[in-house]
């Protein structure tokens, strides 16, 4: 006749310190295997005994032998026991192995992210990233994403973030347009102005910088507008007009010259915004650190 689960719960540390013991035929070997003093060990062999009314194990002089019995639950336990040690085994590896997912806007993940994940996957290529490319701000938890880059004002940073890195402006183009700086509001108005046409970022846009110069009066030769960051990009790579460049976000462009900055220093605009990392859970899985962890080497200025 089978037991109770309540008595068998009741069971479960002396068998376990039992299998042990039985595995390695050792009471010292068996309480280091378990973390437990020999005294914690040598009471759960005799809390189990007490309670089946048998002896399991015959102790000699520094020696130990199954009893009948002691043999025959030992063969049971010693299975059952591995059988639950592979199956947690199995699951908390799936776990582990499960894709991180980071969410960021669209531009950021094309112009920041994308042009390093190489980086990445090189330095830990066991790790499976999924990047989920989204304008729209998710619930990290309910959604089940791991981290998010989320751009905001400092002041407005939700707590717990990880300040990334800020943001800067300045005008940019490709070497075809001939141009290596502005030197008057004259020369950039013989120049198409692309325009991220966002009416909820204002400091983004051409007419922020101008006032800033003091050239709100010129009026360039066209205007193309963008409603999405990344295209802005595309269209300044392919020579059609002149950007404002966020300077974090384009910094490969402008390191292989598909882009040049074309405003000294003094003239770049700081923004009081910057972009944050956010994670799901305070405590994450191995794979979600390392990812954290190169992340923030990424933005670290060399």
């Amino acid at each position: 006749m089978s037991v109770s689960l309540v008595s068998l719960a009741s069971l479960m540390d002396p068998i376990r310190g039992f299998v042990a013991v039985g595995r390695r035929m050792s009471i010292t070997l068996a309480a280091g295997d378990l973390c437990l003093t020999q005294s914690a060990v040598s009471r759960q062999i005799q809390t189990l005994e007490e309670r089946l009314g048998i002896k399991l194990l015959q102790r000699g002089h520094r020696s130990l032998a199954f009893t009948a019995e002691g043999e025959r639950l030992f063969r049971s336990a010693d299975l059952a026991v591995q059988q639950l040690q592979d199956v947690l085994g199995a699951i908390s590896d799936k776990v582990g192995q499960r894709p991180v997912t980071l969410t960021a806007s669209i531009g950021v993940t094309g112009l920041w992210l994308l042009p390093r994940l190489g980086r990445f996957q090189q330095r830990h290529p066991g790790v499976d990233v999924r990047v989920a490319a989204n304008n729209r701000l998710v619930d990290l938890r309910s959604e089940g994403i791991d981290l998010a880059i989320r751009y905001c004002a400092d002041s407005a940073a939700p707590e717990g973030a990880l300040r990334l890195f800020g943001e800067t402006i300045a005008p940019v183009a490709h070497p075809s347009l001939g141009l290596r700086s502005l030197r008057s509001a004259e020369q950039l108005a013989k120049h198409v102005l692309l325009e991220f046409d966002d009416p909820q970022r204002p400091w983004l846009h051409w007419h922020e910088w101008l006032s800033q110069m003091g050239w709100s009066h010129i009026k360039p030769k066209g205007i193309l507008r963008f409603n999405q960051y990344d295209q802005v990009v595309q269209s300044a790579m392919a020579g059609q007009g002149i950007a404002l460049g966020r300077l974090a976000l384009i910094g490969p462009m402008l390191a292989d010259r598909r882009l040049l900055t074309l405003s000294p220093q003094r003239a770049h605009s700081i923004t009081d915004h910057g972009y944050w990392l956010l994670q799901a859970d305070a405590t994450s899985r191995k794979n979600v650190s390392a990812l954290v962890d190169w992340l923030i080497a990424e933005s670290t200025p060399a």
